[in-house]
């Protein structure tokens, strides 16, 4: 008797190949950015026309942040996957600051509070970046590659906020936010390498430049002035870059005491 052949069924279905995911999903630099300058949709009511405002502010900083330069550098970095180097990294930074700054009112740079709690989220940004060793130092030079980038975006803040408040012609929160941002200089690690340290100096001398310009340009009435005094003392502890600013501020109150006792 022949044996009957029956074709044997498959007991699980093979599906057919899906295509391959295109290997190149990463975003570049431009498009990042330019996803966060987009303006969102305007909310209804009073501040309609506030808001429309803003946005034609950040459309015309769109245009001045991406044209020329910075364009072309995120698209060199995008074609060549090569390690940044640091002049790219700073502009690389600064551009991100900028960015922050356009999507901002200009209204926030008046507000110190504001400041204050930029530069604590970039020196907690340090912080976070150090890695943890139990058996190593955490200030070595590993460590400081690790933050290096987040360093350089507290020294660009410090820079980029100064010069906002004296375009602005705003003396006196320029002098507060120079204390303000002292402080949290100091606060910085305290790298083994000294040569590490020369951006938390850079700080120093940025902010003392901004105090100094300021006191060029204002005279504090005596109260006020023996207050700045007395903190401009104070930080010099930390750096002597604050020393041609307490000389600046001495003599400005000893003519105003001149001109008082004349009087």
């Amino acid at each position: 008797m022949a044996a009957v052949f029956q074709p044997r069924r498959a007991l699980v279905e093979i599906p057919a190949p899906q295509p391959k995911i295109a290997a190149r999903m990463r975003r570049s630099y431009l498009e990042i950015l330019s996803a966060r300058l987009a303006p969102s949709s305007l909310p209804r009511g009073r501040n309609t026309t506030s808001n429309t405002k803003r946005v034609q502010s950040l459309d015309l900083s769109i245009d001045g942040v991406w044209s020329g330069r910075i364009q072309e550098q995120c698209e060199k970095m995008d074609d060549h996957h090569t390690p940044l180097s640091k002049q790219q990294l700073v502009q690389l930074i600064r551009s991100l600051i900028l960015v922050e700054q356009s999507q901002e009112p200009r209204i926030l740079a008046s507000d110190l509070k504001y400041l204050q709690d930029d530069l604590q989220l970039k020196k907690a940004n340090v912080y976070r970046s150090i890695p943890y060793s139990r058996f190593g130092s955490n200030r070595d030079a590993h460590c400081y590659r690790k933050a290096y980038p987040h360093l350089v975006a507290f020294k660009v803040s410090c820079q980029e906020w100064g010069q906002v408040l004296l375009r602005n012609k705003e003396w006196d929160a320029v002098l507060e936010h120079t204390l303000m941002a002292w402080r949290y200089t100091s606060e910085l690690p305290q790298w083994d390498t000294a040569s590490h340290n020369a951006l938390r100096e850079q700080c120093y001398s940025i902010l003392a430049s901004h105090s100094l310009t300021a006191l060029q340009h204002y005279c504090p009435e005596p109260n006020r002035g023996q207050e700045l005094l007395r903190r401009l003392k104070m930080a010099q502890f930390h750096s002597r870059s604050i020393v041609p600013c307490i000389q600046e501020l001495q003599r400005i109150m000893g003519c105003a005491d001149d001109s008082m006792d004349t009087k």
